[in-house]
């Protein structure tokens, strides 16, 4: 995707409802998922006992739904969906966040983000609803993941 050459935070409200497609792969691996157990704190056996979850009815580890959340940020910046002008992007929320689908321990995950809506809060101050969609690479038919993620951008 490229970024129209009009994209700055001033032009910001006028590409809101706009698609910048996908992000590059994002590969997680069993020891990215057992990273983020560690530091969660959420070392449920699915996500690390790869033993027992090959006997489970799912066959196999799966990365936590909030690991896959957390690449949303990644996933953004690689779209370049925030103007490069922008002095400050912060983390604002999320809203509407659904796990479709588990993500196989390996697989490699891609993310769609659209620029939903943009609203002024202020001299200098806007704040930006996202809408990201994960996939599995390869099957961009069954999102695993969807999610409406909020951002403060500042001048």
């Amino acid at each position: 995707m490229t970024t129209p050459l009009d994209y700055s935070f001033a032009t910001l409200p006028a590409h809101a409802g706009r698609d910048f497609g996908l992000s590059r792969a994002m590969r997680v691996t069993q020891s990215r998922i057992n990273l983020f157990a560690e530091c969660s704190g959420d070392d449920q056996w699915i996500h690390v006992d790869e033993e027992r979850a090959a006997k489970s009815p799912i066959g196999h580890t799966i990365a936590h739904g909030l690991l896959l959340l957390s690449l949303t940020t990644k996933a953004q910046y690689d779209v370049g969906v925030f103007p490069q002008d922008a002095a400050q992007i912060l983390n604002y929320g999320l809203d509407k966040v659904r796990f479709l689908a588990p993500v196989p321990a390996g697989s490699s995950v891609v993310m769609r983000v659209e620029l939903a809506e943009v609203q002024a809060k202020g001299p200098g101050r806007m704040l930006v609803r996202c809408r990201n969609t994960a996939y599995c690479e390869g099957d961009l038919d069954r999102p695993v993941m969807v999610a409406e993620s909020l951002a403060m951008l500042m001048a």
